[in-house]
């Protein structure tokens, strides 16, 4: 049974200890429940738990691969990217972390992180320690289905990266990525069809398991068989359809270049 608390004494057993990253402005767990679309949530309680809010400039650390567990994040602005590095020294990008995103749970389980998360550009994270997650969840009972769904998103979005890396070509991959890309801002109340992609290709290339000029090409094709119009980082959707028609695929490039072939003929 966990033990509950109530005003100053739930301010001052469950208050983040700040750094010097952190946001100068106050923040509480209220901005955090807005930010996952919680707001009838909103109250004295939430009101009353302080939260950190660190900023973090592009190309920054959130936390290196190997380093001890002690915060989970919810990322407030801006995207990451997950990665691991091989013994040589290569980056592999497992995965992209948007705004609501949450980063830094599979370190639970193992008591220090299996990937680090690296900052795509500037952004803020809100910063929940972990040790103060339970006394969190009995002071306020309904963070934890929060909690419990922004965890099986990240779940369903490894699934997702398994699905990309079975498709065979290159092509189909790219465009596996960008329909979950579209799903994920539609979810967010942005455009399903206007793309900015916070990444960059050698990073989408990482992603995919594929050469960095295999995903150049990738991209030029789609564009050439009408699916996209790219402008270096802005991606615009011309065609929904065809583009899942792409992503359904589980042929080679060739096999995929004969039948647009055959479908023009």
């Amino acid at each position: 049974m966990y033990a509950t608390a109530s005003g100053s004494d739930l301010m001052r057993a469950f208050a983040p200890q700040r750094t010097a990253r952190d946001a100068p402005l106050p923040h509480s767990l209220s901005d955090l429940l807005r930010l996952l679309g919680a707001t009838w949530q909103v109250g004295a309680t939430s009101d009353g738990f302080p939260l950190a809010l660190r900023q973090l400039r592009a190309d920054a650390a959130l936390f290196h691969e190997g380093a001890g567990v002690e915060c989970i994040y919810f990322v407030q602005s801006g995207a990451f990217k997950r990665v691991r590095t091989a013994e040589d020294g290569y980056e592999q990008v497992l995965g992209f972390a948007l705004r609501g995103d949450l980063l830094g749970f599979d370190a639970i389980c193992l008591g220090r992180h299996p990937t680090a998360a690296i900052a795509l550009e500037d952004a803020r994270v809100f910063a929940l320690q972990v040790q103060d997650l339970a006394g969190l969840a009995a002071s306020l009972p309904a963070f934890e289905p929060l909690l419990q769904k922004a965890t099986s998103l990240e779940l369903q979005r490894q699934g997702e990266v398994l699905q990309l890396m079975a498709a065979v070509a290159a092509e189909v991959r790219l465009a596996r990525f960008l329909l979950q890309l579209s799903a994920r801002m539609q979810l967010m109340g942005q455009s399903a069809r206007r793309l900015y992609l916070r990444m960059c290709r050698r990073d989408i290339a990482s992603h995919l398991g594929v050469a960095h000029e295999t995903v150049s090409r990738s991209f030029t094709l789609l564009a050439d068989w009408g699916c996209l119009r790219v402008d270096n980082r802005e991606v615009e959707i011309l065609d929904m359809g065809l583009l899942r028609q792409l992503a359904s695929s589980t042929r080679g490039s060739l096999d995929l270049q004969a039948e647009r072939l055959a479908g023009h003929a």
